[in-house]
């Protein structure tokens, strides 16, 4: 029987981050960064599946990919397979100021190498969204399935193709497909061969990443049983990225709601769905008509997601949230939102002189344009707890002087056993 304190965790992500450059002009110098993963944790347990879900863009994919192993982050840790005791060292390292660099014992993976690193890209494969485009086009399939067990040797000539073949026929295949290529298969059967591919090496962790988006849906119904079968015979882990919450209601433990390159909320299936902590949680899951038949009230999702280069201060998503207050982080970002809505004063805006995210001068290129800002930020158009944020809005001629109400960076906080969400809001309004 295994304990509590023999439970090991097959990965632990801490503070995890993965910025793009952003590069400009003809020497390409960098201008700024896309935060496409800008600070995500959390543990993933043996034989468990956790569902990671978002709108698109929210780096549901990068995060895949760095955990994969085929992007390096760029600052953070991921921990393979340690045991509950290294957890609690590893994060009481985190409580007490430490840096999450500082432990290493040979479970952080930016620093395996040799042997260690060949046992971690062993046991952690990705099944990618697009089948054709990961099977490469000119390979047979007993290449394709085949080929993961002949670079780390597990097996060569006669064994190898009876292994190739065994993994096929746990996927729905056979030998008769062993010389054929991705072009002569239907998309759930590239898929399927992806999943042999997966399967080849008996990895601990499987990353998917929209594995069934882009099938029909009968199609999809069976690649998620064959999915479960695995995981049941296997003793698999599942990390399930997809934006289809009847999915992952389907096939997840536990999960995780990404947006903006953050984790906003995290939960058991049953807990998120009984009832959502977060306010993008529970737009998701309204937005989707396979879930509810109930959307009196419901006003949808307004705007459009903001720059993962800027991410908006405070909470990230308080510029598209119905349930906004005044302590969820209105900046100046938010002024220059209001602006491009009302083009005869934003064509007169010259420039912005930043104190900080929420203090700046606009100047505008006569003082009427400056007077009609400060006006305009009364409308009744302007959102109520942006308004009462304001600390300060005066007019010098023709500049504008701004200060909103400074805010820490909201972070998840436990709402309950094995349960987190980043909201200043205790929960949501009835």
């Amino acid at each position: 029987m295994v304990t509590q304190a023999d439970q090991r965790t097959v990965m632990a992500v801490r503070d995890l981050k993965k910025h793009f450059p952003i590069k400009e002009g003809a020497l390409q110098r960098v201008a700024g960064h896309v935060r496409a993963v800008d600070g995500v944790s959390f543990d993933l347990q043996r034989g468990e599946t956790l569902g990671l879900v978002g709108e698109s863009g929210c780096g549901k994919t990068t995060l895949g990919r760095v955990l994969a192993g085929l992007e390096p982050a760029t600052s953070g840790g991921v921990f393979f397979d340690i045991s509950a005791p290294q957890r609690s060292e590893l994060d009481s390292a985190l409580i007490g100021g430490d840096n999450a660099s500082d432990f290493d014992n040979g479970h952080r993976v930016d620093r395996l190498a040799g042997e260690e690193w060949r046992r971690y890209r062993r046991n952690t494969q990705m099944v990618f969204q697009d089948s054709f485009s990961s099977l490469n086009p000119r390979h047979l399939v007993s290449d394709i399935v085949g080929r993961p067990l002949k670079v780390h040797k597990e097996a060569s000539g006669s064994t190898l193709i009876e292994r190739t073949v065994e993994l096929l026929e746990q996927v729905g295949l056979g030998r008769q497909h062993l010389y054929r290529y991705p072009h002569q298969f239907s998309g759930g059967q590239r898929q399927r061969i992806s999943i042999a591919r997966a399967l080849a090496l008996d990895p601990e962790l499987v990353i998917l990443d929209e594995p069934t988006s882009a099938l029909d849906v009968s199609v999809q119904a069976q690649i998620l049983n064959l999915l479960h079968e695995l995981q049941q015979q296997r003793s698999l882990t599942f990390l399930f990225i997809t934006h289809d919450l009847s999915v992952v209601r389907h096939m997840a433990d536990r999960i995780a709601v990404m947006y903006l390159g953050r984790i906003v909320e995290e939960a058991s299936t049953n807990d998120l769905f009984a009832g959502p902590k977060h306010p993008y949680t529970d737009a998701l899951l309204r937005a989707n008509p396979d879930l509810t038949d109930d959307d009196e009230g419901f006003r949808g999702l307004e705007g459009t997601v903001p720059d993962p280069a800027r991410p908006p201060q405070g909470c990230r998503f308080h510029t598209r949230c119905v349930y906004a207050t005044t302590d969820c982080g209105w900046e100046i970002d938010d002024v220059v939102l209001q602006l491009e809505d009302t083009p005869a004063l934003f064509d007169r805006l010259a420039d912005v002189e930043r104190r900080s995210a929420f203090d700046a001068d606009l100047r505008f290129d006569d003082e009427s344009s400056a007077a009609g800002l400060a006006s305009a930020l009364q409308a009744d158009d302007v959102p109520g707890p942006m308004k009462a944020a304001l600390d300060q809005v005066s007019v010098h001629g023709q500049t504008v002087s701004i200060r909103f109400r400074e805010v820490p960076e909201v972070q998840l906080t436990q709402r309950g056993p094995d349960r987190q969400a980043a909201c200043v809001l205790d929960g949501l309004p009835e």
